[in-house]
C-alpha cells in the first residue's frame, strides 16, 4: 500500500503549522502566572482543554518543542496544591452564558472545571518534552487521581460523567447514563447533582451513580504511569474490561447497565499500550479495526462500528444539540490505533491509514472530525489536535 507522497506531506505539514500558530494563545494572569496554550479551535473552544493540550503539545514537537513545554506547563500552572488539574481551564476568559449550566464548575468564578479528562499529561510530556519523572508536579497529579478516582483498589480510574472520558456522547454510555447522557436534556440535571456532590467519586457512587471504569481514560492513564516507570495497569484493564467473547474492551459501570454496550472506537484504544498481549492486539486489528463492515470505513476508523445499531453520521440530536463520537472519524483516536498497527507489524495498514487521513485533510482541512464515508470535514474548523496526522507519517 502506498504511503503519503512527499509533496502531500509538505502540504499537510504547512497546514498543520499554520493552524497551530493561529490557535496559539499566551498571556499573564493578574496574579503574575503566565499561560500559553493552543485553543482547540477559534470561536467554539476558546479555553485550554486538558487532553487537547496534551495532543497539541505532541503535534508542536514537529515545529517548536519549547511550545510543547509551555503548553504542558500551563496545565501544571493551573494545578491545585493537592495535584488536581481540571478538564477545562478558563485563564483570562471567564465562563459565561449557557455553558455555565453544562460545564462542570462548582462556582461562578471557578478558574477551571472540577471534572477530569483522560490523564495523559505524563505520556504527552514524555513524547514532546522529556522525562516526566523530573517534574514532581506530574507525579503529584497522578497521586491525586490514584487517591480520588480508584474506586476499589485495582488501580483503574472511574469517571463520574461521560464527558470526563473526552468521548462525550459516545453510544457506549447510552445504557449507563441513559436519559442523562451527554447532549440529552437530562444531562443538565446530572451536572447539577454532581456539582452539589463536588464531583467526588465516592459521594456520587453512594448517591447511586452512575460511575464508570472507561477504557480510553484508563489507556491514557496507564501510558502516563508507564512514562513515569510505574507498574502497568494493562492486566488490570484486561481483567476488568476485556470481553473475550466479543474480542473488545468494554466499559464497566455501577450500577451495571442493562442491554448490550455499543462497539465503539474506545474498545480499540488499548492498541496504544506497549504491553498489550499480541494475541489480543491482533484480534482487535483483524476482527474489528481492519474490517470494512466494522471500523475500516473509507476514511478510517469510524468512531462506532458500522454494523452497530447506534452508528450514525449525524452529529446533532433531535433538538439540534451537538452529540459527538457517534460515528464520524477523529484523528486522535486514529493515531492511538495507528500506534498498535505499527507495534504489531501491520506496517502497510498503518501507512494506508496515514495516507487516507492525509488525503482527507488536504481536501477538507484540519477539522474536528470527518464523515467516515466521504471525508467531508465536520464540527469545528482549524482544529488543533488533528495536526496529530504528523505522527502518522
Amino acid at each position: 500500500m502506498p504511503s503519503t507522497p512527499p509533496a502531500d506531506r509538505d502540504l499537510v505539514r504547512a497546514l498543520c503549522e499554520r493552524v497551530l500558530e493561529q490557535n496559539w494563545r499566551e498571556g499573564t494572569m493578574p496574579t503574575g502566572t503566565p499561560f500559553a496554550y493552543t485553543c482547540p479551535s477559534p470561536g467554539h473552544y476558546p479555553w485550554q482543554w486538558y487532553w487537547d493540550s496534551c495532543f497539541t503539545a505532541i503535534a508542536w514537537r514537529h515545529f517548536d518543542r519549547e511550545r510543547s513545554r509551555r503548553e504542558l506547563e500551563s496545565l501544571l500552572a493551573a494545578q491545585r496544591a493537592d495535584g488536581f488539574i481540571g478538564h477545562t481551564i478558563f485563564w483570562d476568559r471567564p465562563l459565561t452564558g449557557a455553558r455555565r449550566f453544562t460545564y462542570n464548575v462548582v462556582s461562578r468564578d471557578a478558574p477551571m472545571t472540577s471534572s477530569i479528562q483522560p490523564p495523559m499529561l505524563a505520556w504527552a510530556w514524555s513524547q514532546a518534552v522529556g522525562d516526566p519523572a523530573l517534574e514532581p508536579r506530574i507525579a503529584r497529579h497522578l497521586e491525586w487521581l490514584a487517591e480520588h478516582r480508584d474506586l476499589d483498589g485495582d488501580g483503574l480510574l472511574w469517571i463520574v460523567q461521560p464527558d470526563e472520558s473526552g468521548l462525550d456522547a459516545s453510544p457506549q454510555f447510552d445504557p449507563i447514563w441513559r436519559h442523562r447522557a451527554h447532549g440529552l436534556p437530562g444531562f443538565v440535571g446530572l451536572v447539577a447533582r454532581n456539582r452539589r456532590l463536588g464531583y467526588e467519586l465516592d459521594a456520587i457512587d453512594r448517591a447511586g451513580g452512575p460511575v464508570c471504569c472507561e477504557v480510553t481514560t484508563n489507556v491514557l492513564y496507564n501510558l502516563s504511569r508507564l512514562s513515569l516507570r510505574r507498574p502497568s495497569l494493562t492486566q488490570a484493564l484486561i481483567d476488568r474490561c476485556y470481553d473475550e467473547r466479543r474480542g473488545l474492551f468494554m466499559p464497566v459501570a455501577r450500577p451495571a447497565p442493562r442491554g448490550t454496550t455499543a462497539a465503539t472506537i474506545a474498545a480499540l484504544t488499548p492498541l496504544a499500550l506497549p504491553d498489550l498481549p499480541d494475541e489480543i492486539g491482533r484480534r482487535l486489528i483483524e476482527e474489528h479495526l481492519m474490517q470494512p463492515s466494522r471500523f475500516w470505513s473509507p476514511v478510517p476508523p469510524a468512531s462506532v462500528s458500522l454494523e452497530d445499531p447506534s452508528f450514525s453520521v449525524r452529529d446533532t440530536g433531535y433538538l439540534h444539540q451537538l452529540r459527538y463520537w457517534r460515528g464520524p472519524t477523529w484523528i486522535n483516536a486514529a493515531w492511538l490505533c495507528w500506534i498498535g498497527l505499527e507495534r504489531l507489524g501491520y506496517r502497510q495498514q498503518a501507512a494506508e491509514l496515514g495516507r487516507r487521513l492525509a488525503a482527507t485533510i488536504l481536501r477538507s482541512g484540519l477539522r474536528e472530525y470527518y464523515h467516515p464515508f466521504t471525508g467531508t470535514g465536520m464540527g469545528s474548523i482549524d482544529f488543533g489536535w488533528s495536526a496529530l496526522i504528523l505522527q502518522m507519517f
